[in-house]
């Protein structure tokens, strides 16, 4: 069932019961003020036979037959009417043509006479019993009635409310299909418009309009989402190109050296020279495989061991290990003041995937630095850990930035440096990884430095 219909049916039963009992309590409280009227006009007529009894004795008995005689014209009420002594003695009966005649046994009126006033239902007639000592004189008066009128007025009332609860119910499935219809239309918008939107073309976007209502929230987030598909898919496209060029290279280069040398046979110096060139480009291929490996399993958070790590350890790691790989390089290592707590300069990671990614920003430093000098400063504060690496090597320039995270990526200045532009690409998804972040500022004053921010396992405690 689609959404509107859910919320016309919805919206229809919950005014539906709302009218229902808005109905239900009028045609409830209106039979209540019925009986209650009612009973207010017998009683008022037993009150009425008692006092004039009472004032008159046994000759106001005939003013009472006359009254009631005359009162027959145009009358409404089925109406009986009864005086009796404590000991049954009938003094006064009056009964309307065509009602039951009223009859009353002798426990009842002794239940009357303790009671004083009793309401009760005779013949589907409702009656009340008032009991009266006035002097000497000793008597109940009975009167019973049957409220043809009001009956008749509450009847119509619960003709009047059944019909309207009927054109009630309508209206509102009506005007809730309308509603519902109105106010998914910018969803149905919304699916046409993704439905021509394919892999292929992920450059439109959906018509979000400039409210800050919930739907103009939704179109803008799916507006962003489409967004970081585009990029995504931007990257994976330019990733695939870039390493399809840079694995085609050393293999182009190894088959075109081999065809050649076996063009004719050669000396022995020229095999191995050409076996040398070969095993460059091999252990060239062999790196980048290795490097394209680790930056694809930096993008894989579920499967990377995480325990609590040390980063002066790591650090220290690095810096002997970019030593020994390249004597060339020179590390310098500043520790700040530690912290008294230790749980503020230990983070929760993997101790590998930090390795790498730290050691790839020292060697990167080393590596575009004309004195081959990279300068790692630890340093600690507000539960985060600061490792900042300085090179004093060109300047990158501000609109580049943004771009050297990139896998490939090689800049204008570096482009005749030996390297695939993958180390920067894999340092910031493992950072990323351990919920930290990597700044760069590069100018002339302060040479290139790269911060990495880390949190502390301090802060999640």
């Amino acid at each position: 069932m689609k959404i509107r219909y859910k919320i016309m049916l919805l919206f229809t039963l919950l005014v539906t019961a709302i009218i229902s009992l808005l109905t239900g309590s009028v045609y409830y409280f209106a039979k209540l003020e019925r009986k209650q009227v009612f009973a207010k006009r017998l009683k008022a007529r037993a009150t009425y036979n008692t006092q004039l009894y009472a004032i008159m004795g046994d000759s106001g008995l005939n003013i009472l037959r006359r009254i009631d005689s005359v009162s027959l014209i145009g009358a409404t009420v089925s109406r009986s009417i009864g005086m009796y002594t404590d000991n049954g003695t009938v003094l006064y009966q009056f009964d309307m043509p065509g009602t039951p005649r009223l009859t009353v046994t002798r426990d009842f009126l002794g239940e009357v006479q303790q009671k004083g006033e009793k309401a009760f239902i005779m013949d589907n007639r409702e009656a009340i019993a008032v009991h009266r000592n006035a002097g000497k004189r000793d008597f109940i008066v009975v009167v019973a009635g049957h409220d043809d009128d009001g009956i008749e007025r509450v009847e119509t009332l619960n003709k009047i409310l059944l019909i309207s609860l009927i054109l009630g119910v309508f209206l509102t499935a009506l005007v809730s299909f309308l509603f519902a219809r109105q106010l998914l239309r910018p969803i149905a918008q919304i699916i046409r418009e993704v439905k021509d939107i394919s892999s292929f073309d992920l450059s439109q976007r959906v018509r979000a309009g400039t409210g800050q209502d919930e739907m103009s929230q939704l179109g803008n987030t799916f507006n962003d989402l489409l967004g970081r598909l585009q990029e995504a898919f931007a990257i994976q496209r330019r990733f695939i190109s870039n390493a399809s060029h840079e694995l085609s290279t050393p293999l182009t280069s190894v088959s075109s050296q081999v065809e050649v040398i076996l063009q004719k046979d050669r000396s022995a110096d020229e095999y191995k020279q050409v076996l040398y060139s070969v095993r460059e480009d091999v252990q060239q291929m062999r790196q980048l495989t290795k490097s394209l490996l680790e930056i694809a399993k930096t993008g894989s958070q579920g499967g990377i061991e995480l325990n609590e790590v040390r980063v002066d350890e790591v650090l220290m790691k690095v810096v002997g290990e970019v030593k020994k790989n390249n004597a060339d390089y020179n590390v310098e290592l500043d520790f700040g003041e530690f912290p008294e707590d230790e749980k503020d300069f230990v983070v929760f990671g993997n101790s590998e995937l930090l390795y790498i990614a730290i050691r790839n920003v020292v060697e990167n430093g080393c590596k575009y630095s004309p004195d081959k000098r990279s300068v790692v400063d630890l340093t600690f504060a507000y539960h985060k850990i600061f490792v900042k690496v300085v090179n004093q090597g060109v300047v990158i320039p501000a609109e580049e930035i943004p771009q050297i995270f990139q896998p490939f990526y090689r800049g204008a200045t570096t482009a005749t440096t030996r390297g695939f532009g993958l180390g920067l690409a894999m340092a910031e998804r493992i950072i990323a990884l351990h919920k930290g972040i990597i700044h760069v500022v590069s100018d002339k004053s302060n040479g290139t430095v790269f911060t990495i921010e880390l949190p502390a396992i301090k802060i999640f405690n």
